[in-house]
């Protein structure tokens, strides 16, 4: 973020002081996971553990391949689940957090068993296509990694959701009434708006739209309900319709096929290297021990690419930004929705720089909220007030 911003205008020293303690306190730990992440897939795979149980399901060539899949991801969770206890706990201590620990602990048991479920197989696909068609398989591969993304953006908002959180359409009234003009205003069919029962984990403000086609719907966390400031929620239901109205869902998921497809094709080059290959215990693409080396360079993938997914992110909500000061046309109400998420979700108000254009997927509070104040000059609006509270 620009570093002439006044913090002082719009957040408390109390406000400062609390965000950058808490976010002291668990940032080594989230560095932690991202290492350990990368370290224990590679690890595995150049000891040759990898390897060796894939190996040990002998003729049943898949179920090594389960097998390699089961141990990397369990092992990496293990090796990173002190870190994931640390952050939960600081999280409950700020109250950033809510819900027991039998929640949680049920919520990590399903996301693990989700990216089992979907890595699985997509490697025995890999490595059946691989041994199928020995002069083609990538192709193969690479369109059915496209085609498996963009079934996932229909599928997610219908299936995995529901998994972490309870929708129920929101009662009839002035808010839905609002958001449901907003749609039709931005020229965006919605399905349904609902509310989803973030409050049983979490204090955090939210609202999106979800899914594509016939499965979109507006989705606003209770979170933001209780708060009992229509304006507040008006606004992020515009940001997020600004997305849709640019397409950006649908840009995110072609995008993602096309990825998916070129990241096959060069996971394709990579396993056809010999001193990799040697170094991974494994022959080549047919070959089930291939599967943990798949899985250690899709980690790497992930965490080399993230700084040009972060920044194309950050440029997407920043038009999304503008289009709900378009749409909304009240810079007085965004500026204080960008402040309440910041102060409620503890949001960094002055990140590490590094950290920021690594893993930053939004511009800070401060500039948006800076923002806004710029759209109400540009527009001959009211201006925006300093919002720090003065009592």
């Amino acid at each position: 973020m620009p570093p002439d911003l006044d913090l002082d205008r719009d957040f408390t020293a109390d406000e400062q002081r609390r965000e950058r303690a808490f976010r002291s306190r668990v940032r080594p730990w989230g560095l932690a996971g991202v290492a350990l992440g990368l370290l224990v897939p590679t690890v595995l795979v150049l000891t040759g553990a990898t390897a060796a149980v894939a190996r040990a399901a002998g003729e049943t060539w898949w179920l090594g391949i389960v097998a390699v899949v089961v141990v990397v991801q369990a092992v990496t969770r293990m090796a990173t689940l002190p870190g994931a206890v640390a952050v939960r706990r600081e999280s409950l201590r700020v109250g950033l957090a809510t819900g027991g620990w039998g929640r949680w602990w049920r919520d990590l048991a399903v996301a693990w068993l989700l990216g089992l479920a979907l890595t699985a197989p997509a490697v025995i696909g890999w490595v059946l296509a691989a041994r199928l068609l020995p002069g083609s398989w990538w192709w193969v591969v690479a369109a059915a990694a496209a085609l498996l993304v963009v079934l996932m953006s229909f599928a997610v908002p219908v299936l995995v959701e529901p998994l972490f959180a309870r929708f129920e359409p929101m009662p009839d009234g002035a808010l839905r009434e609002r958001l449901l003009a907003l749609a039709a205003e931005a020229g965006v069919p919605v399905r349904d708006v609902l509310v989803a029962d973030a409050s049983r984990r979490t204090t955090a403000l939210n609202a999106y739209v979800s899914g594509l086609g016939p499965t979109r719907r507006i989705v606003v966390h209770d979170t933001l309900l209780t708060r009992g400031r229509d304006d507040e929620a008006a606004t992020v239901v515009a940001h997020e319709l600004g997305h849709v109205v640019a397409h950006d869902v649908r840009t995110g998921t072609l995008l993602g096929a096309a990825g998916a497809s070129v990241g096959v094709l060069v996971a394709a080059a990579l396993v056809a290297w010999p001193p990799l290959l040697s170094a991974s215990g494994s022959t080549g693409a047919a070959d089930p021990a291939v599967s943990g080396l798949l899985l250690a360079l899709g980690a790497w993938a992930g965490f080399l690419g993230s700084p040009a997914a972060s920044a194309l992110s950050r440029r997407v909500e920043r038009r999304a930004d503008g289009f709900c000061l378009d749409l909304a046309r009240d810079p007085a109400a965004v500026a204080s929705m960008h402040r309440a998420l910041a102060v409620t979700n503890l949001a960094p108000l002055r990140p590490v720089r590094v950290l920021h254009l690594w893993f930053g997927t939004h511009p800070t509070s401060p500039e948006r909220i800076e923002a806004a104040r710029s759209w109400a000059a540009r527009h001959g609006a009211p201006s925006v007030p300093d919002l720090r509270p003065t009592a």
